[in-house]
């Protein structure tokens, strides 16, 4: 049995008969029509209660079923506008598609910044480092987000992205590719979710242009220089946990966010290794690093600031972690021409220069990739013990003063 409503009752009563009638309302009729349905053309009609409440109502026939649509709001939407919209869902299902379901797709289509979160937490957990994920917000939020932000991911245009590389294009190479990646990862992820069908950061590397990609090389010191470096430390008055990371990280030539999170847990003192785990090696992998005796001996002091009460090695302030910038603070503030990065090319300067260990063997203690794949297959060895006999000669020219000879 069909329920038939009084509002159905009132649409078969005044329903026109004969061909349906095309653009016959006019804006005074609207406002002042009689309660009944009133075509419009497309399926559309305006509908007038009793109560002389008016709405606009549109049939259409949507893959075999009746269906009924909202074109607009009578008091939000002016007449020309409803049948535009008319027009368009008329269209919409005449070509096998449905005019509701694209409109609540419409609705649910994120804009640009609530994309770039989900993309976010997408990637996350795949860093190794904690910082790529705020590094990876803040340059969106600085360059992108104040242009499309609120714009929806379906609406993105590839000349919204030009606007916002174009100004960093040639003055700042390396922050315009890392911005153009992560606007053409959070785009990608939209053509995945279909909320559109093509990346527009696909089509904008000729209207660029080629960039001056000038490789940007790390401050670092000459090794002969290094020495006295430690020794400007030692004697400053930095606070004592930052004068011994600093001095840890020239030893172990380590990445100063490996020394940054080094655990108590990480260290054998007995084997005299560090064990860095993959969830921090830039390189994935695990990498054990050989301690010499003065890299031992600032763990014991160390230990002695905070009793080695919290897990990391190097804290201040009741076991808190170092900022990310402040061996690179510290380094400014006494006159040092290098950043804590740098000293790793100041070892490996050496190691090439001044001594006769084999290339893979101080490639190795960098802990650096290999980048030929057949040469990678058969190195399966991590070179531990020449790695330690290297870092141990590392140690003795930097105690040595070996510079002064030359």
């Amino acid at each position: 049995m069909i329920h038939v409503t009084s509002t159905t009752r009132l649409l078969r009563k005044t329903k026109p008969k004969g061909r349906h009638p095309q653009k016959t309302l006019s804006p005074a009729f609207v406002r002042s029509a009689p309660p009944g349905r009133h075509a419009d053309g497309n399926g559309s009609y305006l509908f007038v209660q009793p109560s002389g409440t008016r709405s606009r109502i549109q049939r259409l026939l949507v893959r075999g079923r009746r269906r009924e649509l909202g074109p607009g709001s009578v008091a939000l939407v002016p007449l020309g506008d409803a049948r535009e919209k008319a027009l368009a869902n008329r269209g919409l299902a005449r070509q096998g598609g449905d005019p509701l379901a694209e409109k609540r797709r419409a609705e649910a289509i994120p804009t640009f910044a609530e994309a770039a979160l989900r993309v976010l937490e997408q990637k996350r957990d795949g860093w190794r480092n904690p910082n790529h994920s705020r590094e990876w917000l803040s340059s969106l939020s600085r360059f992108a987000f104040p242009r499309i932000g609120k714009v929806p991911v379906s609406e993105v245009t590839s000349a919204d992205v030009l606007e916002i590389l174009t100004p960093l294009w040639h003055r700042k190479v390396a922050t315009a590719k890392r911005v153009r990646q992560r606007l053409r990862a959070v785009l990608e992820w939209s053509v995945a979710m279909e909320y559109r069908i093509d990346n527009p950061c696909d089509r904008i590397g000729p209207v660029l242009g080629p960039q001056q990609d000038v490789t940007e090389h790390m401050q670092a010191l000459p090794h002969r220089e290094a020495a006295a470096v430690i020794r400007t430390v030692r004697e400053s008055r930095a606070l004592p946990a930052a004068r011994l990371a600093l001095e840890f990280l020239v030893l172990t030539a380590a990445r100063w966010s490996e020394v940054r999170w080094a655990e108590w847990a990480e260290i054998d003192r007995s084997g005299r290794v560090w064990t860095v785990p993959a969830r921090r090696a830039k390189t994935n992998p695990r990498h054990r690093v050989p301690l010499c005796g003065r890299a031992l001996e600032i763990l014991d002091a160390a230990q002695n600031l905070e009793g080695g009460a919290g897990p990391l090695v190097f804290t201040h302030g009741g076991g808190k972690p170092f900022h990310d910038g402040m061996l690179r603070r510290l380094l400014r503030r006494l006159g040092v021409a290098a950043v804590p990065h740098g000293f790793r090319s100041t070892f490996r300067d050496w190691a090439g220069e001044d001594t006769d260990h084999p290339r893979e063997v101080i490639e190795a203690a960098l802990a650096h990739v290999v980048r030929n794949r057949v040469e990678a297959a058969y190195a399966r060895s991590d070179l531990f013990e020449r790695r330690r006999l290297l870092m141990d000669d590392w140690a003795r020219y930097l105690a040595q003063g070996s510079w002064d000879d030359a």
